[in-house]
């Protein structure tokens, strides 16, 4: 299943409090596309979302999404222009 880092967990909850501040709210992640995945900040998932939960972040995953982040790691950064990078590295084993 995805793990969040320590500091991507402190950035999801974050994000999605300034953005969405509601009790199930959380970061979805879907794909992937052409172009990634796609992320947004939503009030709760969608029916048949995954649900990863890291401290106080919560993230849904799409199907498509979490077939493919099974084994991965999410980390974050804030760019010095404040926005917010995400990365995707495997798990070790």
């Amino acid at each position: 299943m995805l793990t969040l880092t320590e500091n991507a967990s402190d950035i999801v909850t974050t994000l999605v409090n300034k953005q969405v501040p509601s009790e199930n709210g959380g970061l979805r992640i879907s794909g992937p596309g052409a172009e990634g995945f796609a992320i947004a900040a939503v009030l709760a998932g969608e029916p048949g979302d995954t649900l990863v939960e890291s401290g106080e972040a919560k993230v849904y995953l799409e199907d498509g999404a979490s077939a493919v982040l099974d084994d991965k790691i999410l980390d974050a950064q804030v760019t010095p222009d404040g926005n917010v990078q995400f990365q995707i590295a495997e798990q070790p084993r």
